[in-house]
């Protein structure tokens, strides 16, 4: 079916019964690995052909906004692709009941499918959550606030037919821009798109806005790949691990938003800056290498990021025990490395073995993980009692020294048996 279609003979529901299952019902959330199906599913109840475009717009408390969102992206693609689209709201399970008010509007607009999740959040997993249940051949993404101006969505798709795998929307190029930002924030954008560029030249290099939300991309260029993200930077992701070789940008105005909340947060750069790292280890020479020698190295590298935060955290309170509270040496050591591997397991679990945390949320299941990480780093903790003994005591080195000494020493026992033993228990179907 050509892109822009001019056949208008049909009404709305009358194409969409053709095409998908009108029921209101909500999309069943897929679970294991975020990885984009080679062959799209096929139409709901039909067994027909695969739709063009699947737009996803993952939402979180836009109860004031999804309405309004629906009706004007409806009727814009109505008037180019009638009958051969689909609007897939995937919602964090809103307090507001985003996905409620989506699902209402399922009997009068049947292009629309809603999926709200329960056991998962963020924005980029969302979107891929989306893609995994979406038919069509091109699949895209859009903010639920119109903060996107949906008219770009048609030269988006333009660029898409004329060949592009990856159809970006910039505010960096001619006719791009933003509405009101203040100077901080303008700084911060730029300033995280400077520091991409230094961290993931290969990534970064190939789009003037390497941070938008919106664009859409061939499924083929993304299909099979396992996307990994971290935070709202799913572009990144795209770039990253899919096979994109021609890249189109189209120039747009980002506009503030005239109902609900914003979601931008301090988190989202730290997010940002982790998501860049695990790219960096993840892909390109270093990932290469991981794979041919099947050794986890990006993880090694994140974890004795963890360890040297640890180093501060242990080095900070044993000095503060020794000197302030004038506590033993040795309970000093024990108490000291206790709060280190507290600091260690919570950096552990939310970054070194984050893909594997991520599907097992429930506190109960992060308690066991906790137990099996301690009772590993406790054998550490003897162990380094009875070196920096031996080391102050017996050889009388300074007992800074030889509390160094110690912790290098525990630090590689701690990561060679949790490399053998911790998480990889948890990691199940």
């Amino acid at each position: 079916m050509p892109l822009f279609s001019t056949d208008f003979t049909h009404p709305r529901s009358a194409i969409w019964n053709m095409k998908t299952n009108s029921s209101n019902s909500l999309l069943a959330v897929s679970t294991g690995p975020l990885k984009i199906s080679e062959l799209p599913p096929n139409s709901v109840g039909t067994g027909d052909e695969s739709i063009h475009l699947s737009l996803v717009i993952p939402t979180y408390k836009e109860r004031e906004n999804i309405k309004n969102v629906v009706n004007v992206l409806s009727q814009l693609l109505d008037e180019s692709i009638a009958g051969n689209y689909e609007l897939i709201v995937v919602d964090d399970d809103s307090p507001d009941r985003t996905w409620e008010i989506a699902q209402s509007l399922t009997t009068e607009y049947p292009q629309l499918r809603v999926m709200r999740r329960q056991q998962e959040r963020g924005l980029s997993s969302a979107v891929i959550r989306g893609w995994q249940a979406a038919t069509g051949s091109v699949l895209g993404v859009i903010d639920g606030d119109l903060q996107h101006p949906p008219e770009i969505l048609i030269q988006l798709l333009r660029s898409i037919e004329q060949g592009a795998d990856l159809a970006v929307a910039s505010r960096h190029i001619e006719g791009g821009g933003v509405s009101s930002w203040s100077v901080v924030r303008r700084f911060l954008s730029r300033g995280a798109q400077l520091l991409g560029l230094v961290i993931l030249p290969g990534v970064l290099g190939r789009v003037s806005d390497p941070m938008s939300g919106y664009f859409m991309v061939r499924r083929s260029a993304i299909a099979g790949a396992t996307l990994n993200p971290v935070g709202y930077k799913i572009l990144l992701e795209v770039i990253g691990r899919g096979k994109v070789d021609q890249v189109a940008e189209v120039g747009y105005v980002f506009c503030e938003r005239k109902e609900g909340e914003s979601k931008v947060t301090w988190k989202q750069y730290i997010d940002y800056i982790h998501h860049l790292v695990r790219l960096r280890l993840s892909t390109g020479k270093v990932g290469r290498l991981s794979r041919k020698v099947k050794f986890p190295i990006g993880r090694f590298v994140r974890f004795g990021f963890v360890g040297f935060s640890g180093v501060f955290v242990d080095l900070t309170v044993f000095h503060l025990l020794r000197t302030v509270i004038h506590l033993g040496l040795t309970r000093s050591t024990i108490l000291s490395a206790g709060v280190a591997i507290v600091n260690n397991f919570l950096w552990n679990d939310v970054w070194t073995f984050s893909d594997i945390s991520q599907g097992q949320r429930a506190l109960h299941q992060r308690f066991k993980r906790f137990l099996k990480f301690s009772a590993v780093c406790l054998a550490g903790v003897i162990l380094q009692a009875l070196i920096i003994n031996f080391l102050y005591n017996v050889l009388e080195i300074n007992q800074y020294l030889a509390k160094l000494i110690a912790i290098a020493v525990a630090t590689i026992w701690n990561f060679w048996v949790n490399l053998k033993l911790s998480w990889r228990v948890t990691d199940v179907k």
